[in-house]
């Protein structure tokens, strides 16, 4: 592990918030009212496993999530005249998420996005996983994270918001990955409406971790068409080339002068027909961006998101390195949402806050290996507005 992911893990801080039951009664906090979490069965698995879904709702923003791959189902914000949108894709009934491969929302782990070949080796020890994107490993591979149901606790905890805490072991040998790992993810609405997801994990062996959630954004309300508008800036100098299986080459290239540069505030459909090889290769964008800040010990600033329409706007902040900037290139028109409108092209984004592609077969890139005896964690704040 490099000397930097250690003193990160070292110093960062364990969220610890207390958990409460569920209820529907009502508390004031900071002239906002914030509910209580609410339960309620969403459906079940072929084998009878029930799936729930939470309701959290807190300083104007309101969020529902499954029990089943810790999926967002809902992200309902207000636009510049209050009206609220869900501002998430997804799917009305559990059934759709059993079988579509878009990861709309999950929790993605062990590892989020691309291992290539599906296989690394550490310690000199050469592990296999499961492959599921052409030749590689994405997403942790065809049972993922995504894939799984957690146990969800809720909390309220006054002035640190209202949450739920959200827990899988992984078994080792899951998908190929070495080492127990006990997984927990904190879900928080504040008082201020922000978002917050505090990952934490341990093992038993040497192995590697890189977790993050997979929503898709449209700010103008699920469903209602491209994203192509939306403005975007991403504070990041550099970013990592991929090759023709999204697989960064090591390179990281400066974005000046390419249609990767987004330090200012952009369209994001402004140069996505560019015939730039990296563009054609991916369909769009679906690359990592090297963040200035890199590692940090507090959430730092990465991202906006803005929709000039609604006024709409999100803001990112992390502790991670990296951040996936993905333009939906793959939504076909076979899936469609809560609104009755299929998903098509550039109909959602995604900005994944996270460790490097393929870290594990990099030692140039910041380590992604957890030992026993170690805690990874990583935080990303999602915080909105409308103007």
């Amino acid at each position: 592990m490099d000397t930097s992911r250690r003193t990160v893990l070292a110093a960062a801080a364990a969220a610890g918030l207390t958990a409460a039951a569920a209820g529907t009664s009502y508390a004031s906090e900071g002239g906002k009212h914030m509910k209580e979490p609410v339960k309620e069965l969403f459906g079940a698995l072929p084998d009878g496993t029930k799936v729930y879904r939470w309701t959290l709702e807190n300083g104007g923003t309101r969020l529902k999530v499954l029990s089943y791959g810790g999926i967002v189902q809902s992200l309902e914000i207000p636009d510049r005249h209050g009206r609220y949108a869900n501002v998430s894709l997804g799917f009305d009934g559990l059934g759709e998420y059993l079988t579509a491969t878009a990861f709309f929302g999950a929790l993605i782990g062990r590892y989020g996005n691309r291992i290539a070949g599906g296989r690394f080796t550490l310690d000199g020890t050469a592990y296999r996983l499961s492959v599921n994107d052409g030749p590689n490993s994405l997403h942790g591979g065809t049972q993922g994270f995504d894939k799984r149901v957690w146990d969800v606790e809720p909390f309220t905890a006054g002035a640190a918001g209202v949450g739920l805490v959200l827990r899988y072991v992984s078994g080792d040998g899951e998908m190929g990955y070495p080492g127990t790992l006990r997984v927990r993810v904190t879900y928080t609405l504040t008082p201020r409406g922000d978002w917050r997801i505090d990952y934490t994990a341990t093992t038993d062996r040497a192995t590697v971790v890189n977790l993050t959630n997979h929503t898709y954004y449209n700010l103008a309300g699920e469903g209602g068409g491209s994203v192509l508008g939306h403005e975007l800036r991403l504070a990041a100098s550099r970013y990592t080339p991929a090759d023709a299986t999204l697989i960064p080459t090591g390179e990281l290239a400066a974005v000046a002068g390419t249609p990767f540069d987004f330090r200012r505030e952009k369209p994001v459909g402004q140069d996505i027909r560019t015939a730039h090889e990296q563009l054609v290769t991916a369909k769009g964008y679906d690359h990592n961006w090297v963040l200035d800040k890199g590692v940090t010990v507090r959430p730092e600033y990465a991202a906006t998101l803005r929709d000039p329409g609604s006024g709409r706007t999100m803001r990112i902040a992390t502790t991670e390195p990296g951040v996936q900037f993905y333009s939906g290139n793959f939504l076909d028109g076979t899936l469609s949402g809560p609104s009755g409108r299929t998903y098509r092209q550039s109909d959602g984004l995604c900005l994944e806050t996270q460790h490097f592609p393929d870290s594990p077969n990099r030692p140039e890139f910041p380590s992604t290996v957890l030992r026993p005896g170690e805690t990874y964690r990583s935080v990303t704040v999602h915080s909105f507005s409308a103007h």
